[in-house]
């Protein structure tokens, strides 16, 4: 019996026993997987996938796949070039077991890209509530603070002096300016009367 499966954008015909290069799943090595996008067992096509029909796999491992190199050589007079290398991350699975029906009861965890995953190896942990030495450094640092205003303060007799000086120049230059006598326009001509 074959069954065609869907993983990874791409489609597989496989068998028991075959080996398989898929795009990266977030599984171990060793652990049981299973793939629940089947669109056809043996004769039965789905439309597009079979309900209920699955198929499972073993991780092998997690590999690499070749190197693709792009090398990019651009247009004349600008004599830039650029070598970029690429290995894609693939996971290597054998096929177990083609189920028809009732693989939603199987209990093995579905097969899910790696991409869609944000940290497999790391299991979320909660945070423990944190203590209550934080409000200690907050206590200790506001003496701190109230000894640097205390030290830092200015008489504030040698603002004001500058203040009035300042006020007392503003008067000045506006007399000045009051002085200048504004610019006369040249009055209009008026036409002549019409002489006979």
């Amino acid at each position: 019996m074959f069954a065609v499966m869907k993983t990874g954008g791409k489609q597989y015909r496989v068998q028991p026993g075959d080996v398989l290069r898929v795009e990266k799943l977030a599984a171990d090595a060793g652990e049981m997987i299973q793939f629940n996008e089947v669109l056809m067992v043996g004769s039965t096509v789905g439309a597009p996938m079979i309900a209920g029909a699955g198929v499972q796999a073993e991780v092998i491992d997690q590999i690499k796949g070749p190197k693709t190199i792009n090398f990019v050589k651009r247009r004349r007079k600008h004599s830039s070039k650029r070598t970029k290398g690429h290995r894609q991350k693939l996971t290597l699975v054998r096929i177990k077991d083609i189920l028809e029906k009732g693989a939603e009861k199987s209990g093995v965890k579905a097969a899910i890209g790696a991409g869609s995953v944000p940290d497999v190896a790391t299991p979320v942990v909660e945070a423990a509530p944190a203590e209550k030495k934080p409000a200690a450094k907050k206590a200790a640092a506001k003496p701190a603070a109230a000894k640097k205003p205390a030290a830092a303060k200015k008489p504030a007799t040698a603002k004001k002096p500058a203040a009035a000086k300042a006020s007392a120049e503003k008067p000045a230059a506006k007399t000045a300016a009051a002085k200048k006598p504004a610019a006369k326009k040249p009055a209009a001509k008026k036409p002549a009367a019409d002489k006979e």
